[in-house]
């Protein structure tokens, strides 16, 4: 990619991820009120379609999405603003309040950019068969995150 075509994509899963925290940080606890879904529902869906996400990562070649599509899914959804990121938001403004809350929010949004901005030096020094390593190695550690969602999620949905 091109420096300002990385940047574009770079920024949309932040931008979107931000969004995304921010309305649950404020709203969350009412919408999943509103729609009748406890937050243990929510961790097991959630943990599902991350799953699908790390069967994807497993199973495709790297590059295969279109530049503009990758910025939002999986980067904005589910990865940074997936089910663990929004369960936490939400719990996190109930124990701590909203300030806390949006800082956290902004600083971790803050080093996953600087992050995002750095994939070139980071690529040449992995290389593409590094790159392609190091994502299904992530992939499955995303499956085993989501299976613990899915698990602790039935654990305290049942129990």
């Amino acid at each position: 990619m091109k420096k300002e075509e990385r940047k574009t994509v770079s920024k949309t899963p932040i931008i979107t991820s931000g969004i995304v925290l921010v309305v649950f940080t404020i709203a969350g606890t009412g919408i999943l009120r509103l729609l009748g879904i406890t937050i243990f529902s929510f961790m097991i869906a959630g943990g599902v379609l991350l799953f699908i996400v790390a069967i994807e990562l497993l199973t495709t070649e790297c590059g295969d999405s279109e530049a503009g599509e990758s910025g939002v899914v999986p980067l904005a959804f589910p990865l940074l603003a997936g089910p663990d990121a929004i369960t936490s938001v939400i719990i996190s403004y109930q124990a701590t309040g909203f300030v806390v809350t949006i800082l956290s929010i902004a600083i971790v949004i803050s080093i996953t950019y600087i992050i995002l901005l750095a994939i070139n030096p980071i690529y040449r020094l992995l290389g593409r068969r590094g790159s392609i390593i190091v994502t299904r190695v992530f992939a499955v550690f995303i499956a085993a995150i989501a299976v613990q969602y899915i698990v602790e999620g039935a654990k305290r949905l049942f129990v």
